[in-house]
């Protein structure tokens, strides 16, 4: 096996008068994108998905080093340079969220391994994602995803295209799929064979069903999904904290952090203990590099919401990038009369036909509910932090303040 080189860290990179603003949608979006494709290529054992983690990665990197070069001219006095101090862990932090996901794209290309159990388990908390390249004859070649009306005809949807270089994260309705588009797709197993066939032109090979967790690691197991669910959530919830300039959502994130970090603990050991009973111990490192790397990305996520913690407030330049980014975090608050009142939300998911997940409940009465297994019933004077679309956004807003029909 050949080593991995450190493309990122190969490319020259020199100062460009870009927005600052624009720098930070775009690492956010890869941020949650490589989270996203680093445990599904875990999960599938995808050589290719991890690639493109890593691609993805040294991208990152350069952007990191652009948006320093930009806050360090920005920063002209120390009230400057106070203001953009909680930005340039905003950008750090992303940075580290993607060096994090690269670590978990290796335990894939280094072929370092994980427990058949562990891929049982991860099976129920990544949803089925395909890597496919748009075949000339394709029929969706020349199509907008509207046109195409995948996520309603089959519930598949494309969650990034790379056309060459270029990645288009959460592709919208009027994205138009080209011949050689290298596609991600995700969606439930019984359609996307289908969907894959008619955008590639090959036949679609699924994954054989994962190995039932073994006895002796599945508390180790059980412990490293939990960690992975409220690691995501607290990079969620600290977007929405400096969205909303909002301390109590920050505190969360700092609660879920220090959750995350006694996980660890008792997940390293488990597996120490698993590792005494094993036949060949050297299996379980793959486990152990998930553990780390999912840890991290749960510190990161204190590094986002650190400048709401410290009362240094946040600067303009940061809300205008959430506000833009790809995926919307969104504030939304139950009317009496809406339509939503009565709704059962299931593992943070809303029973609506609008594609978004509620990361946060504000409960008159009991505070802040937050956690990757919400259940509840939604009540008129909620107040709901979610995140989706900006079409579901949108969607779910009016949902939220229309009136019921007579």
């Amino acid at each position: 096996m050949e080593p991995l080189e450190a493309e990122g860290l190969q490319e020259s990179v020199s100062y460009e008068p870009v927005s600052v603003k624009e720098l930070l949608v775009e690492m956010k979006d890869t941020s949650e994108l490589l989270i996203d494709l680093a445990y599904s290529a875990v999960l599938h054992q995808s050589d290719q998905i991890a690639h493109e983690v890593l691609e993805l990665e040294a991208k990152m990197q350069v952007l990191q080093v652009r948006a320093r070069m930009s806050l360090m001219l920005a920063a002209r006095s120390p009230d400057e340079a106070e203001a953009l101090a909680p930005v340039l862990g905003v950008v750090e932090a992303a940075d580290t969220i993607a060096d994090a996901a690269g670590d978990i794209a290796k335990i894939v290309i280094e072929e370092i391994g994980l427990p058949p159990s562990m891929r049982g388990a991860l099976s129920t908390a990544v949803e089925q994602l395909v890597r496919g390249t748009v075949a000339d004859d394709s029929p969706y070649v020349g199509q907008t995803l509207q046109e195409i009306d995948l996520e309603s005809k089959t519930g598949i949807r494309a969650i990034a295209v790379r056309r060459g270089d270029e990645w288009i994260r959460n592709p919208g309705p009027e994205t138009t799929i080209e011949a050689g588009d290298v596609t991600l797709l995700r969606g439930p197993e019984a359609a996307i064979g289908e969907v894959y066939e008619r955008l590639t032109g090959e036949g679609y090979d699924p994954e054989p069903a994962p190995e039932p967790a073994m006895a002796d690691l599945e508390r180790a197991v059980d412990s490293i999904v939990l960690m992975k669910n409220l690691s995501e959530l607290a990079v969620d919830i600290a977007y929405g904290a400096i969205l909303f300039d909002n301390k109590t959502l920050a505190r969360e994130v700092a609660n879920l952090e220090v959750e995350v970090d006694a996980l660890q603990s008792r997940f390293e050991a488990w597996v120490l203990q698993a590792a005494a009973e094993a036949d060949d111990p050297v299996a379980l490192r793959g486990l152990i590099h998930l553990g780390i790397s999912t840890e991290v990305i749960s510190d990161a996520a204190v590094s986002i919401s650190e400048g709401v913690l410290r009362n240094i407030g946040v600067h303009p330049v940061v809300e205008l990038a959430v506000q833009e980014s790809d995926e919307l975090i969104a504030r939304v608050e139950i009317d009496a009369d809406s339509e939503l009142a009565g709704t059962e939300i299931v593992g943070g998911v809303p029973a609506v036909d609008v594609s978004t997940s509620v990361i946060a409940i504000r409960r008159p009465e009991d505070g802040w509910l937050v956690g990757p297994d919400m259940d509840t019933t939604l009540r008129a004077g909620d107040v709901l932090i979610t995140k989706g679309t900006r079409t579901s956004a949108a969607e779910f807003e009016s949902l939220a303040t229309a009136s019921s029909p007579d």
